[in-house]
């Protein structure tokens, strides 16, 4: 597998569109539009392969239509279907602080009251209720909810996240 941390990812390819190459890509990246996109990265078979970007229109927030360079027959455009986009950290537009939110904190390491540095944030998943961060303690994966009762603190600049968890919840993972 490439290194995807130098990467982050913009979308997958929903479809295609017409016979000439163009296909429907879903974008899970706020402020899409704000970037220079004139290649970008797809996930084939666990590698990172670059393509040009002849042209990408943005429909709504999260959809766009997509044409690369050497990608214009519908059979072409087919065997893309289903794989992740990805592009280079550089281009990721810096957030300002103020438009921070708790799906940012992937990445950040997370630090508890009681155990100390747990491990980096693997992954922050959204469920109905609540934002859930996993992050891989003593080769287990913990999962933890980011609330106002378990954050004590973020702090931006180092990249770290400060929590409290309720007793017993390292127990209940490390027991198995």
């Amino acid at each position: 597998m490439t290194n995807t941390a130098e990467y982050f990812r913009l979308g997958s390819i929903l479809k295609t569109k017409g016979l000439k190459g163009e296909m429907q890509v879903y974008i899970d990246f706020e402020d899409a539009e704000a970037i220079k996109i004139k290649s970008l990265f797809i996930d084939i078979a666990g590698k990172l392969v670059p393509y040009f970007v002849s042209s990408i229109k943005y429909l709504q927030k999260s959809q766009a239509y997509l044409n690369l360079e050497d990608v214009d027959t519908i059979e072409k455009a087919s065997m893309l279907v289903k794989k992740d986009i990805y592009l280079p950290n550089k281009v990721k537009p810096k957030k300002k602080k103020e438009e921070f939110t708790l799906k940012d904190v992937k990445g950040f390491i997370a630090v508890d009251e009681n155990h100390g540095e747990l491990g980096e944030i693997l992954d922050v998943v959204e469920y109905p209720q609540q934002l859930i961060a996993s992050v891989n303690y003593k080769s287990k994966e913990v999962l933890f909810p980011l609330n106002v009762d378990i954050i004590k603190g973020i702090d931006v600049e180092s990249g770290e996240i400060y929590i409290a968890l309720p007793d017993g919840l390292l127990d209940v993972y490390l027991s198995e």
